[in-house]
């Protein structure tokens, strides 16, 4: 969906501040986020591509921070999914007892993490391109997910790399459907993205799969 999440190469929105030495949280309470996210995770009620698109649909999504994104896109999770109601989470309360078997226990985690659900698919799918190939971005506007990015669409670009067989992201958000496809590395220059006022000398790599391509 083109939403305030796909601003990349928009105009307008000032430099990017780096921040020295910054700390991979700013506040306890986004360690307490990242680690429900996690465990959240377990049920296996929805996948990564779920949880973006989650994010996405926030209300205020350009105000908010980063975990504040990843804690509305959890809370959405939740209660689509029925694990909680918006009753109980506006409360605080619980209206009924929790699942003991579906608890995770701290000693678990380590296991979790390692064994995290690979998006790669093992899995012989004919490419429909290969190194070298003009191609074009399509011009689409989903209402939902897509990982194809608004600047780059209906521009022009070459295959750069074929990454192997994985999972399409753009359907495993909306339906689960894994509709597996090569995906590929695609360059694009800078002239062809924003125009003759671009460096001549740079180049951008977007990661792109089968169905967001048609040849040049």
């Amino acid at each position: 969906m083109s939403g305030a999440h796909d601003i990349g190469g928009a105009r307008g929105l000032g430099p990017v501040e780096i921040e020295t030495n910054e700390p991979v949280f700013h506040a306890k309470w986004e360690a307490r986020t990242f680690a429900l996210v996690v465990a959240a995770g377990t049920h296996r009620k929805w996948n990564i591509d779920m949880g973006r698109h989650a994010r996405e649909r926030m209300p205020g999504y350009s105000r908010a921070t980063y975990y504040e994104r990843w804690l509305h896109g959890l809370q959405t999770l939740l209660v689509e999914q029925g694990l909680v109601t918006a009753r109980e989470l506006e409360t605080g309360q619980a209206e009924s007892r929790a699942d003991d078997a579906r608890t995770l226990r701290a000693g678990q985690v380590e296991e979790l993490l390692r064994n995290r659900l690979r998006a790669r698919v093992d899995q012989n799918v004919p490419p429909r391109f290969k190194a070298g190939d003009r191609v074009v971005a399509r011009k689409i506007d989903p209402d939902g997910h897509t990982r194809l990015p608004r600047y780059a669409r209906g521009r022009q670009g070459v295959i750069d790399r074929d990454h192997g067989v994985f999972v399409f992201p753009d359907t495993h958000a909306m339906t689960r459907d894994k509709k597996p496809q090569h995906l590929y590395s695609v360059r694009f220059t800078a002239r062809e993205l924003w125009g003759s006022q671009a460096s001549a000398l740079d180049t951008v790599i977007v990661n792109l799969w089968d169905d967001h391509l048609d040849p040049a």
